[in-house]
């Protein structure tokens, strides 16, 4: 590792300037095409097609953050196979391609370009060509001027220096990764290392599962893998959509400059329960009544509850037609009825079966008697009323809604669906107390909203995605992954988490069993273990922690020597908490002040008291922030301060793994304040 001349600093700064410049005519450029319209030659839908196409190109250049144009550079050395094409070659790598002209060598290559892997690949047992990689280092929170490029390194790779010399020995990598965390989650494209970028580039068909310790980097992981698909497939993934899910509001509140900071623009964020939530949340289920609905024996009670409105017909079906009336025998209507069952199809494109094949057996009749029946005839027998009648009968429309309502105040048509899958209690806790006057005024909790949506995936089928990225995974249930697996039914996967951080009641115990429910069995599972956020110090106390958690996880381990980590009882765990705020006030980085939900009031009362403004967790901006040990998953801080690990544990059954988050959300400095025992203790 070397530092380039100071005459070469100065090189860098006008290269900038130029690029600058450049990227200031591309905006310009896509401007001046949205104004003169579409290809003048273009008329009707191809105009139209045009013109969108121009529009959001202009709108996501216009949106792009303003920040450092490129963060690495190439050098190719000028003669040797390895190089390829690239032989002699120079090239500035950034966050997206800047150029002065569309046929003209661009000034900054795109990171997700091919020949950008060799950034993130190449060392010194391979240098693939590269005889010297350049690295910047900007001033942190740069907006892009020039003057902010304050230093180079280079690895001189085509000399074969040191085999473990790479990535993760450059100063400004290191800088990077420890600079204190203030706000909004930051991406990653400075500093993604070869095991990160082997999952970043995996094929779009391929779906994926990272199993990933805190601070390993799976959630931008997972948002750069987006923003490559985007890249490398624009049209497959835009036609055909990409989802980003989150655990909570939150969460996706913090990523959400992530995909824009690359310059992706408009891809939908979303949490499992925006995506299927048809009606509020205005009840909430008992500890019992939540485990049985998520569970995956589920979606057999409530199969079995639909098709239970599918009956054999009871009398033949007699279409009139002038002055002849068209009789289809009782037989042959209930081998039609079990032929279409034998098929499987969606609920309500069976009904539609039903209806055309006693059509086709009333024309069959119609023609050898008197010939081909024209298009109005069968459609006026397809929706006479002996058609809809029979149909109505025998494979009847069934709302979502009302069907679960049924099911919930009917104990004989519970018993019926649930025979040999639930037990007595279980369906007990299924049934309401008081049943709503109908379904229309029931009070449906989250669980009810995944059962509705299981219940309409039955019907029909949801419009899917082309690729989906689950982050926090592990907590999802086997019902809530049946839901992503519909959407996702001819698309593929990124499967983000840690089963050590699984909180819920009914979160995955191995990823086998989750991916299966997932609808993606084979998906391969790749475990991080390699920390980049937490520091050594902090990872050697959340490893005696994960020794404890019944899961088959690898301790973690961390590059990062620095840290610190404070370990103290008190007889006063919240005033601790506020001296520890105070002191921490004096260093540079964000606080976060996470304790069990019920004490939270408490903390932000004696913050208030002290004079500390303090802000909840949905304002990731601010210098102190007080939050729930519930929603601290997927966030973090440069110094977290842990009150009461105790109260955390015992707030909920999965509270170790709860704990286990808790400590692991800090970047640089993390104090665990306690008066009762700790839990590895």
């Amino acid at each position: 590792m070397t530092t380039p001349a100071p005459d070469a600093l100065a090189q860098e700064r006008s290269y900038h300037d130029a690029c600058r410049a450049a990227l200031a005519a591309m905006v310009e450029g896509a401007e001046e095409r949205v104004v003169g319209g579409a290809d003048v030659s273009a008329s009707g839908a191809d105009a139209e097609v045009l013109g969108y196409r121009f529009r959001s190109h202009a709108k996501a250049l216009r949106e792009l953050p303003r920040a450092p144009l490129f963060f690495g550079r190439l050098d190719f050395v000028a003669d040797g196979a390895a190089a390829g094409d690239h032989r002699g070659q120079r090239y500035h790598v950034g966050r997206l391609r800047v150029t002065e002209d569309p046929a003209a060598p661009p000034l900054v290559v795109d990171w997700r370009a091919p020949v950008s892997r060799a950034f993130y690949q190449a060392g010194a047992r391979d240098p693939q060509g590269v005889a010297v990689r350049r690295r910047f280092g900007w001033a942190p929170g740069s907006t892009g001027d020039s003057a902010d490029l304050t230093g180079m390194e280079d690895e001189h790779l085509a000399e074969g220096g040191d085999p473990g010399a790479g990535p993760r020995a450059s100063r400004i990598v290191a800088g990077e990764i420890e600079r204190p965390r203030v706000g909004p989650m930051r991406d990653i494209a400075a500093t993604i290392q070869p095991e990160q970028d082997d999952l970043v580039r995996g094929e779009l068909t391929a779906s994926l599962c990272v199993q990933g310790a805190p601070g390993t980097g799976k959630t931008a992981v997972g948002l750069h893998r987006a923003a490559y698909l985007l890249y490398t497939h624009p049209r497959r993934v835009q036609r055909s959509g990409l989802l980003i899910l989150g655990p909570n509001r939150t969460f996706l509140r913090y990523i959400a400059e992530v995909l824009p900071s690359l310059g992706e623009t408009g891809v939908r964020q979303s949490t499992v329960q925006d995506e299927i939530g048809r009606h509020p949340v205005r009840a909430q289920d008992g500890t019992a009544a939540a485990a049985v609905k998520h569970d995956a024996r589920m979606a057999e009670v409530l199969r079995r509850a639909l098709y239970a409105h599918v009956v054999p017909p009871a009398d033949d079906l007699a279409v009139p037609d002038g002055s002849y009336r068209w009789r289809v025998p009782l037989g042959e209507l209930a081998g039609i009825i079990a032929d279409v069952r034998r098929e499987e199809p969606p609920y309500a494109v069976g009904r539609e079966r039903v209806r055309s094949r006693a059509v086709r057996a009333v024309q069959e009749r119609a023609e050898r008697r008197a010939g081909p029946r024209s298009s109005a005839w069968l459609q006026r027998i397809s929706r006479s009323r002996s058609v809809a009648a029979f149909v109505d009968a025998a494979w009847p429309r069934v709302r979502a809604e009302e069907l679960l309502a049924a099911l919930f105040t009917d104990a004989d048509a519970l018993a019926a669906a649930a025979d040999g899958i639930l037990d007595a209690g279980e369906q007990r806790a299924l049934r309401w107390d008081r049943p709503p006057r109908s379904y229309k005024s029931a009070r449906w909790t989250a669980a009810d909203l995944v059962l509705i949506d299981e219940i309409e995936g039955l019907t029909e089928r949801p419009a899917g995605y082309g690729h989906i990225v689950v982050d926090e995974a592990q907590d999802l249930s086997p019902m809530e992954c049946r839901a992503i697996a519909r959407r996702a039914g001819f698309g593929s996967l990124t499967v983000l988490g840690d089963l050590a951080q699984a909180t819920t009641p009914w979160a995955a115990r191995s990823w086998p069993e989750l991916l299966a429910h997932l609808g993606k069995p084979d998906a391969a599972v790749t475990p991080l273990t390699t920390g980049f956020r937490v520091p050594r110090a902090i990872v050697g106390l959340t490893n005696r922690l994960l020794a404890l958690l019944d899961v088959d996880v690898p301790p973690a381990r961390s590059l990062r020597a620095d840290g610190e980590l404070t370990v103290r009882r008190t007889s006063d765990a919240v005033s601790a908490a506020v001296a520890a705020v105070r002191d921490g006030l004096g260093r540079e980085g964000s606080i976060g002040v996470i304790a069990a939900d019920a004490d939270v009031a408490r903390l932000r009362a004696a913050l208030d008291g002290a004079g500390i403004a303090a802000a909840g967790p949905d304002e990731p901006g601010a210098r102190v922030t007080v939050l729930p040990a519930s929603v601290a998953k997927g966030l973090e801080y440069d110094h977290v301060i842990a009150v009461e690990p105790a109260a955390v544990v015992e707030a909920e059954e999965r509270g170790l793994h709860r704990l286990y988050v808790v400590l692991t959300r800090a970047v640089s400095r993390l104090d665990v304040l306690h008066s009762r025992p700790l839990p590895w203790e």
